[in-house]
């Protein structure tokens, strides 16, 4: 720096070089990946948001006029803010199937929800399947799994073997397996710090459904 060169010009010449050099980088790694891939992603952990950020991505796909698939493993016939909204206006984008009757302590009956949770794989894998949707959302399955209402196996074996090579599946619950992380192209644990049911608050309209 000279006497005439203020400080604040050379900070910014320095940053100008800094981010120059970054973006040369950043080229180098954008080359060496691919146009893109059907991916298979994970939402897990003890946080709040799991299906929050699966539906985020049925939104994105909505948006681009891309066509979906939701299936629910557990909420019931809760009315959700999201699947009201896709069944009063974007049915013709994304197909919504609750298969679920409640979480387990609610229906005591684990032969109904085993058989419920087996309709719901069947009618996942139908989905998947089929060319028109680009992405399949299958809320709360890692539940069903943990539970062992679905053979992991079986999920492993289909996702790795039959889903097409474009077509993306979200898997969203709570403990996901060690089998289906190992597969998973992406996956994101949800990591509680506070949560207002700690604080005596109950499920909120328009915040957890």
């Amino acid at each position: 720096m000279t006497e005439e060169t203020p400080a604040a010009e050379v900070d910014l010449e320095r940053h100008a070089m800094k981010m120059a050099k970054k973006k040369v980088a950043r080229e180098k790694i954008m080359a060496t990946k691919t146009d893109g891939k059907g991916l298979i992603m994970v939402h897990t952990g003890k946080g709040k948001g799991k299906t929050t950020a699966g539906f985020g991505m049925i939104f994105r796909h909505i948006a681009h006029g891309m066509p979906s698939a939701v299936v629910q493993y557990i909420k019931g016939g809760w009315e959700t803010g999201e699947r009201t909204l896709i069944e009063m206006h974007f049915q013709h984008l994304c197909r919504f199937y609750t298969l679920g009757e409640g979480f387990t302590w609610e229906t005591q009956d684990r032969a109904r929800d085993v058989a419920m949770a087996q309709k719901a794989w069947e009618t996942s894998k139908e989905l998947i399947r089929d060319p028109a949707n680009s992405m399949v959302l299958l809320d709360e399955i890692n539940i069903a799994l943990r539970y062992d209402y679905i053979d992991i196996h079986e999920v492993v074996r289909f996702l790795s073997e039959e889903k097409p090579p474009m077509t993306h599946v979200v898997l969203t619950g709570r403990n996901a397996r060690e089998e289906l992380i190992e597969i998973a192209d992406l996956v994101t644990e949800m990591e509680l710090v506070k949560h207002p049911f700690r604080s005596g608050i109950k499920a909120q309209v328009g915040v957890e459904y």
